[in-house]
């Protein structure tokens, strides 16, 4: 056996090999089942004890050997086979940049309006598109029989009548209201759904930004000096805003809002319809019912609420006539936001 062993250890190591494909007939040819040096092991159980301990040493080293040449030679010509030679003249030009992408012109109104919010105190809040009936509509002062569920036009999940895809993103603020005990001042960003049909000024799907804040004594001119420096830091310094009378189940009393015309100014042109103004969102002070609905006490705090459609201010901004185009994913339309 020790004839044997030197015999392949002298094989081992004058072996050089010129191909992956024979370092692995090697490795078959010493170190598979039944390749020579597996075989020695079969053998050394026949050895005589007085010499075990030499042949049982001798052998290991073998083994060793035969091993770190095999993995040796493998790394090698794996290395090689990964350089890859290329014929190419590197003082070439580069490729061309990829053409880059930017924000979808949602997302930019989205930000600078949270932007904005977020600079007088306002956190932002988000939560689920499926929503519960109780969220969505009831908690927030519009029972079953409301008639101002007809103003809704609700997705309803057809399994479960009590689903719904949310009508509005005041189902967040009723969430935040249930857990946290009041001041709040939030704000609600989130995409919203109607069962409308679909136009140049209307879509079955949109987005809001729904504002809330609840403290002791809120007023109404709290809420009137908060969107009217909305209004001047989105649309410019020169902005003026005008509330008109109108009808929310969940805030009373309630205003639509309105702006002077951004094209105009003020005078009068065909975007307006010549009135001088136009209507960006619907605010007013929270019911007191939908405070003891949130189980906050509505004797001794107040506040209000506002929302705006996104899509809205983004028409307003960009001159879009067709609220369509943010659905389409045209790339036409979307590579002018580029520098936005």
């Amino acid at each position: 056996m020790k004839e044997k062993i030197e015999h392949i250890l002298e094989e081992v190591e004058k072996f050089t090999a010129q191909s992956k494909e024979q370092v692995e007939e090697y490795r078959i040819k010493w170190l598979s089942k039944k390749g020579e040096i597996t075989q020695l092991f079969e053998d050394f159980k026949n050895v005589a004890p007085d010499v075990k301990r030499e042949m049982g040493q001798k052998l290991n080293q073998l083994k060793t050997k035969a091993q770190d040449k095999i993995n040796e030679l493998k790394e090698k010509f794996e290395s090689q086979s990964s350089t890859v030679s290329l014929d190419v003249d590197l003082s070439l030009p580069a490729e061309p940049i990829a053409e880059l992408g930017s924000q979808h012109p949602i997302t930019i109104v989205k930000n600078e309006i949270s932007k904005i919010f977020e600079d007088i105190g306002f956190s932002i809040s988000e939560g689920r598109e499926i929503e519960d009936d109780w969220h969505n509509f009831t908690a927030l002062n519009t029972p079953e029989d409301h008639p101002a569920r007809d103003m809704q036009d609700t997705f309803y999940i057809q399994t479960n009548p009590e689903i719904v895809l949310r009508t509005q993103t005041s189902s967040v603020q009723v969430h935040l209201m249930e857990n946290n005990k009041p001041p709040i001042r939030t704000i609600s960003p989130g995409r919203v759904y109607r069962n409308e049909t679909v136009s140049a000024r209307s879509h079955c799907q949109f987005h809001q930004i729904e504002g809330l804040y609840i403290d002791t004594n809120v007023s109404f001119a709290d809420l009137k000096q908060t969107l009217l420096y909305f209004a001047q830091r989105y649309f410019g310094a020169e902005t003026k805003i005008r509330m008109r009378p109108s009808f929310f189940p969940f805030t009373e009393p309630s205003a639509e809002v309105d702006i002077s015309c951004t094209l105009c100014k003020g005078a009068g042109c065909n975007v307006c319809k010549y009135s001088g103004w136009l209507e960006i969102l619907g605010c007013g002070m929270v019911d007191p019912q939908v405070l003891t609905n949130c189980k906050i006490d509505a004797n001794k705090y107040t506040g209000f609420a506002f929302g705006m459609g996104i899509e809205r201010i983004a028409m307003l901004k960009y001159k879009v006539t067709d609220i369509r185009l943010f659905f389409e994913n045209d790339v036409r339309f979307l590579k002018q936001f580029k520098s936005a």
